[in-house]
């Protein structure tokens, strides 16, 4: 009983990460799996007006997550500094999959459109779901557990980079649950870090906030070996997906306290081990949860859509169900927040679910970052 109480507390937890990603992802077959080789050929309120392209070198970070089935031609890229496609799929022997050739077609007008806007391109591997079905935990742990299989994803990866004129990898393995699956996630992490960097290439790592949403306490079931964050340049924490904790309580999604200990957790940590909080990127969502477990997550842009006053609210009854969220006051605060802290910038789960116009949430973190900066 007490192992069958463990699986289910370990389930509710690590159903967060990006879960809600996968709820508007389109489903492929298996025969549409696009498996890639070593070297895969090339190829406060806002003004609903274009925000101004930040200075590279001067600027805080503003990162955009958008899924592989996005239309390229609809992300303001212009908004962002970084843009990272979601999700590369590993598998058990070291190789990489993608949801078929749409996919990686839209990875490559990705890159080009990105670099036409002088914005970095990344490619994420990982997530919560496989292609192949099921949680990627295992995939993932496979393929960096022995040295033969991590090396031979490394050059997967090194390889794409460089074939598709990447500018860096984003590493989304959800979760490490042991010490040992923390030493796997380190050497991996090591030795990505040794092959792109003297490239060029830039090295990110999606973490789980690490923190509770109910008790404010640091979670145990998570677990990362503090000095592998030496090797990456961005930490995206994903502060959000606490309806998970201590029961389902959509209320618990990513409310401004949770998000104050996350802060303050990780702040403490790079404090304690003489790391740079300048790669410490803040997460927020652009969706919102319902406390109707058995109803869907809906966009951002969905609320917005309903009614354009959502915006100035954190939660919402849409046909008699409650949805929970962060509207542009709590997401401007929240950046605030991190950039108080000494954060590197802000990240957002995902941009394909953001309003278009005067209430997007990435122009609100824009404009509260201009006047932070200021």
């Amino acid at each position: 009983m007490k192992k069958l109480y463990l699986l289910v507390a370990i389930i509710l937890i690590f159903s967060g990460g990006f879960l809600a990603g996968s709820l508007y992802s389109k489903k492929n077959s298996s025969s549409d799996l696009k498996a890639i080789g070593q070297n895969p050929s090339s190829s406060k309120k806002v003004e609903s007006k274009e925000t101004p392209k930040p200075e590279q070198e001067a600027s805080k970070l503003l990162i955009g997550y958008v899924q592989d089935f996005r239309d390229p031609s609809e992300v303001k890229y212009s908004q962002l500094t970084h843009v990272i496609f979601s999700f590369a799929h590993p598998t058990k022997d070291g190789r990489l999959l993608f949801n078929g050739d749409s996919a990686l077609s839209n990875l490559r007008a990705m890159v080009t459109k990105a670099h036409q806007n002088k914005t970095k391109a990344i490619l994420a591997i990982g997530g919560w779901f496989h292609i192949n079905g099921g949680e990627s935990y295992d995939y993932f742990k496979a393929a960096i557990a022995s040295h033969d299989t991590r090396t031979k994803l490394v050059n997967e990866l090194v390889n794409l980079a460089a074939a598709e004129n990447l500018d860096g990898i984003d590493i989304d393995f959800e979760h490490p649950r042991s010490k040992e699956d923390a030493e796997y996630l380190h050497a991996f992490t090591k030795e990505l870090s040794s092959k792109l960097h003297p490239q060029g290439k830039e090295l990110s790592i999606a973490v789980h906030s690490k923190i509770h949403s109910v008790t404010g306490t640091e979670l145990g079931f998570v677990v990362y070996e503090p000095s592998m964050f030496q090797y990456v340049d961005h930490v995206n924490i994903m502060a959000y997906d606490g309806q998970w904790d201590g029961g389902y309580n959509a209320a618990n999604l990513s409310p401004y306290p949770f998000t104050e200990d996350i802060v303050n957790y990780w702040t403490a940590l790079f404090d304690t081990h003489n790391l740079s909080k300048e790669k410490l990127v803040l997460g927020v969502p652009f969706y919102a949860q319902p406390e109707d477990p058995n109803s869907k997550q809906v966009s951002y842009e969905a609320l917005i859509k309903k009614n354009p006053d959502n915006a100035g609210r954190d939660s919402v009854n849409l046909n008699g169900t409650i949805y929970h969220y962060n509207g542009e006051e709590t997401i401007q605060r929240k950046t605030k927040l991190a950039l108080d802290h000494g954060f590197g910038g802000m990240m957002m789960w995902e941009i394909g679910l953001d309003a278009k116009g005067t209430h997007s949430l990435t122009a609100a973190i824009s404009e509260e970052m201009k006047e932070s900066g200021d």
